[in-house]
């Protein structure tokens, strides 16, 4: 099971995301997220996660990003960019001709609210990662009954935003594996 811990701020959550068995980690590129990383920082975080654990830096647009795009192992953007290393984030079906190596499917778009997972999941081709409003008391169920590629977490692990909890971390990556 592919687990993503999202909105990272410091190197210590990455050596726990590697402790703890997460498969990935993302910081966040977008001004807008009260996770917001600026692009020297998440070029050290970046440099901390290298060899040891994927890293996604995750925004909105290509632009938000660009000049990290390269320090980063994927690129995850909620507006469809051809790459050939994108997670594509949507609350809608891809297009038939919009191919990335993770579709992230967040109805949230980064709230971190639960909604449920539509059907049409399914059919999506390739590596399907759910998010939104996932924490550790839900996503064992989540994975249980939707059979996903992979979950992804952010909020509900803070005790404020940008501030993970260890203990929070070691339920999720527990009950989604």
């Amino acid at each position: 099971m592919f687990v993503k811990v999202c909105g990272l701020t410091t190197e210590e959550q990455i050596d726990w995301a590697v402790e703890l068995g997460y498969t990935a980690i993302g910081v966040v590129g977008t001004t807008k997220s009260k996770r917001y990383v600026e692009p020297a920082r998440a070029r050290e975080l970046a440099a901390h996660a290298r060899g040891r654990i994927r890293s996604f830096v995750v925004a909105f647009d290509r632009s938000e990003v660009d000049e990290v795009i390269d320090d980063f192992d994927v690129i995850q953007l909620y507006n469809w960019t051809d790459l050939p290393n994108l997670a594509y984030c949507s609350s809608v079906p891809p297009e038939p001709e919009q191919t990335c190596e993770y579709f992230f499917y967040d109805a949230s778009a980064g709230s971190g609210v639960f909604a449920e997972f539509p059907d049409w999941l399914e059919k999506v081709p390739g590596q399907v990662v759910l998010a939104g409003g996932l924490t550790p008391d839900n996503v064992a169920e989540v994975v249980a009954t939707r059979r996903p590629f992979g979950v992804d977490v952010s909020s509900s692990l803070e005790t404020a935003p940008g501030i993970k909890s260890f203990d929070a971390m070691r339920r999720f990556v527990e009950a989604a594996t």
